[in-house]
């Protein structure tokens, strides 16, 4: 008799504990569903005009980086579990600062007239909610910016022992010259499970003047990666080329940076990885096919020399592990690319090697 109530009062406690997490996991996917909405479309950014009160002239040089700092977490040691690795937050709020640092030093050094960063947190558990694009709207003070939120998450609660929490991140685009407008565009995203992995992918059109009337206008991207199939990057990829040429046809000048995570060159999964084909399934080869004849990949590499600049971060980063180039520009036939730079950095600060683009308007 003793025995039957023990049983039943084991098994009473057993189904308590089952209720007990069906109830928080019910209520925490509810919190999932009802926390996700897009930024809308179309949206206006106030720029921050601190840059040179002057238009860009013809035929002048300028440079351009483009940066993907990884949330300021990428050290070579550091893996993603969303890439096969185990962490997902940076190491201490130290080597954030210190990461976020260097990225600045490094753009800072080519003395460049725009800098377009992508993957800059503000207020995430994944990197102790520094905001990072106040740390570096200080330091490059001198320039005018604009920034577009474009990942926006409720709490995640995966992984377990570590979950990857709330996120908000965005891409920064900087300029020597003052932005007269900017604005956000909401790129297609999936519509599946995925889209809570992929929140509100856009892009940035920041608008500098030119001398003769005409606008220079700048786009600062980050495509879709992890929630990507062939239809959505089909459906990125050509809403971006259709806007450029659009801007194209107004006799405006069009450069387009950032990391479009695609095999930017085609090849370089190859000639990077001693000839094999590597499979990530994000690395899919750019789509030249979709470009229209009036824009142009950037591909002239100085000293015709083919640098990665993006490594998978299944593992800590040593030479030889795969790497690819998914970051670099675009520009319309009234610009003309003079040479461009991927630049080696061994990865020691983000998962993404920056590239330099000095170019001229027609």
């Amino acid at each position: 008799m003793a025995n039957k109530k023990t049983l039943k009062r084991v098994v009473k406690i057993i189904i308590c504990i089952l209720l007990a997490l069906l109830i928080a996991v019910g209520g925490y996917l509810g919190y999932v569903l009802l926390s996700y909405s897009r930024i809308d479309d179309n949206q206006e950014i106030i720029p921050i005009k601190t840059g040179e009160d002057t238009t860009v002239r013809l035929s002048e040089s300028y440079k351009i980086v483009t940066q993907n700092i990884g949330f300021g977490a990428y050290t070579q040691d550091f893996t993603f579990f969303m890439d096969g690795g185990t962490q997902s937050w940076a190491e201490s709020k130290e080597s954030v600062l210190e990461c976020i640092a260097k990225a600045g030093d490094t753009a800072e050094l080519y003395e460049p007239d725009f800098i377009l960063f992508q993957e800059v947190d503000f207020d995430s558990t994944r990197s102790y909610h520094i905001n990072q694009r106040e740390f570096l709207e200080k330091r490059f003070n001198y320039l005018s910016s604009a920034f577009a939120v474009n990942y926006d998450s409720a709490f995640l609660m995966y992984p377990f022992t570590e979950p990857h929490g709330a996120s908000k991140a965005g891409i920064l685009t900087l300029s020597k010259f003052n932005i007269t407008s900017s604005l956000r565009r909401s790129l297609p995203i999936s519509e599946g499970v995925s889209k809570f992995l992929d929140l509100d992918r856009c892009y940035s059109v920041s608008r500098v003047p030119v001398e003769n009337g005409k606008e220079l206008v700048i786009y600062n991207v980050h495509l879709s990666a992890y929630g990507g199939s062939d239809e959505i990057r089909t459906a990125q990829m050509t809403m971006l080329f259709n806007d450029m040429k659009s801007e194209y046809e107004k006799g405006n000048y069009c450069v387009c940076g950032g990391d479009f995570n695609h095999d930017f060159t085609g090849d370089s999964t190859q000639k990077l990885n001693g000839g094999q084909k590597v499979d990530f399934g994000w690395a899919q080869p750019f789509p030249t096919e979709l470009l229209p004849d009036c824009i142009n990949r950037c591909t002239n590499y100085k000293d015709e020399s083919l640098i990665p600049t993006c490594r998978n971060c299944d593992i800590p980063y040593k030479e030889g592990n795969f790497t690819i180039i998914v970051d670099g520009f675009l520009v319309t036939d009234n610009v003309e690319a003079v040479t461009v730079e991927n630049v080696k950095t061994n990865f020691v600060y983000s998962d993404h090697n920056p590239v330099v683009l000095e170019f001229r308007l027609k």
